[in-house]
């Protein structure tokens, strides 16, 4: 959200704060349902625009500035500096501006609504899971050596926190095909494993290679900067790439998870 702010507003990174996450603030998108950056990150572009065309038009109207009756839509923002398109050299900095007008801040709201969810467009990431396996069909042992991702989440806002997210997500999935099962203990009525000590989920040592490609397609249908979100999508396909890696290994279809070593071993033959 500080890189969305910085954008919109045309200043240095470092020149943008960014607060959430304190109930003092106003209300916004949950993080959940991969909405938070989609949601968040067109308010935020919504109001950085509208405070940074507030700007731009005290300059033009203002007679001491060296924009004074420009055309609006001719002024560029850079590293806080407003100019002229085909003279960048014609212009002043928001410090200069709003000293000379004596104001110790301006300030604009931003909001945005989604779009419908019966709208006929594709509102959320689409991504592709691939998965290679190691069976050893006598223990019943399934090792998952290297995954593949391959997702389209719109714009990437910053590829360094999106792979990560999708990454994690990957992992999640690991889990859920083959670690990340409970049962209730009926003497107690009692979820079985009930903490991390007891409940399975992967560590370092189960995590294969993997690699995240990202696919960025221009989409203005779902937001002003079309930005889609990259959470859940990095799970959803991962339980199924594995189940199939392991049939392609042992011939064995398995529709439950997790995938439990008895599932995956060879039955013990017939005796005579």
């Amino acid at each position: 959200m500080t890189q969305v702010g910085a954008d919109a507003l045309g200043v240095p990174l470092e020149a943008v704060s960014f607060n959430a996450g304190d109930t003092d603030l106003p209300n916004t998108s949950s993080a959940v349902g991969s909405a938070g950056a989609t949601m968040v990150s067109a308010a935020v572009y919504a109001a950085g625009i509208a405070l940074r065309d507030q700007l731009i038009a005290i300059a033009v109207a203002d007679a001491e500035s060296p924009l004074h009756g420009a055309d609006p839509g001719s002024v560029d923002v850079q590293d806080g500096r407003l100019g002229l398109h085909d003279r960048p050299d014609t212009g002043e900095t928001y410090g200069e501006l709003l000293g000379r007008n004596r104001m110790t801040y301006a300030e604009a709201p931003g909001s945005w609504c989604p779009p419908p969810l019966d709208t006929p467009h594709g509102l959320l990431t689409f991504g592709a899971q691939f998965a290679e396996v190691a069976v050893d069909p006598d223990l019943g042992l399934v090792r998952v050596r290297r995954m593949v991702g391959a997702f389209a989440p719109g714009r990437v806002l910053n590829p360094k926190l999106a792979r990560s997210q999708l990454m994690g997500g990957m992992l999640w999935g690991l889990g859920q095909a083959l670690l990340e099962g409970n049962q209730m203990d009926a003497r107690y009525g009692r979820w079985g494993a009930s903490d991390l000590g007891s409940y399975l989920v992967p560590v370092n040592a189960d995590a294969p290679d993997i690699d995240i490609e990202l696919i960025e397609v221009e989409d203005r249908g779902i937001n002003p900067l079309g930005v889609k979100g990259a959470g859940e999508i990095g799970q959803v396909g991962v339980a199924a790439a594995i189940a199939n890696a392991v049939f392609n290994a042992t011939g064995r279809r398995i529709r439950e998870l997790p995938i439990a070593a008895e599932f995956v071993m060879d039955p013990a033959p017939a005796s005579a």
